[in-house]
């Protein structure tokens, strides 16, 4: 009788993400040459949208006249 197996079989690991200089170098140059740019962002600015919620708080049930 075989026995069964105590784990499930190990995964193969994935190739390392590196990227070499040259690649990144030729990377830009080809999305210069079809025609984009790049933009300069200035230090400090994000350009993910914000996900706080702007929430005004009122204090006291006083009503507006009018």
């Amino acid at each position: 009788m075989a026995r069964k197996p105590t784990r499930a079989a190990a995964k193969k690991k994935q190739p390392a993400a590196v990227e070499t200089s040259e690649s990144i170098e030729e990377q830009t140059r080809l999305f210069l040459k079809s025609g984009n740019k790049i933009d300069f962002i200035q230090s400090g600015v994000s350009g993910q949208p914000t996900m706080a919620v702007n929430k005004q708080i009122k204090l006291g049930n006083k009503q507006k006249a009018g």
